[in-house]
């Protein structure tokens, strides 16, 4: 059985970034799937979407969820890396097409005065807002701050909002962390080794 108080990663800087994130260590040995089953993509949709009420998700939905998050990735990655999204191939393209296609969550006014959002289908409408958000990202200026993460073990793709946009890693209290930590310790042995 899955758990579903898994607290997902935020702050790449766009909601497709967040979710192509659910595939922790991309490219490594220790690569993590974390939308394996129905109840972690509802819990990913009520943690980073903007529906959090009665959302139910299965297996069917997981797996259309990870096509299009592979998806996302090799359109953002062909656009970072080619200057083309294109380059994503027609597979891809067509996956995201169909997604964006989808009705998307609509805010709804309660009788508190708060604004909640509201989808028939919350994971669909979802899906939809996060295949759209990547076909916007890829078609701006923004994309070219997208950076995948230095950290050897990550990854991550991020986008860069910094102000001269040089930033290396997608969370300085992860992957910047650990560099520092090893520069660090590098730096002691090369002053040890020099007594």
């Amino acid at each position: 059985m899955t758990t579903t108080s898994v607290r997902f990663r935020e702050g790449a800087g766009r909601l497709c970034l967040d979710f192509i994130r659910t595939l922790r260590y991309r490219g490594t040995p220790t690569a993590s799937e974390e939308l394996p089953d129905g109840p972690a993509l509802a819990a990913w949709v009520r943690q980073c979407g903007p529906c959090s009420l009665d959302v139910v998700a299965d297996s069917a939905q997981a797996a259309r969820a990870r096509e299009l998050r592979e998806a996302v990735h090799a359109l953002v990655i062909a656009a970072v890396r080619t200057g083309d999204p294109a380059a994503c191939g027609d597979d891809a393209r067509q996956h995201l097409n169909r997604a964006a296609a989808a009705p998307v969550p609509v805010p709804v006014l309660d009788a508190s005065g708060e604004i909640r959002w509201r989808a028939d289908d919350p994971v669909t409408a979802t899906l939809a807002l996060i295949a759209r958000d990547a076909l916007d990202l890829v078609t701006s200026p923004a994309v070219t701050r997208v950076r995948e993460c230095a950290g050897p073990r990550c990854g991550a793709l991020f986008l860069d909002g910094s102000r001269p946009g040089t930033r290396r890693w997608c969370s300085m209290g992860t992957c910047g962390n650990r560099a520092k930590k090893t520069t660090r310790r590098a730096r002691r042995r090369g002053s040890e080794t020099e007594v």
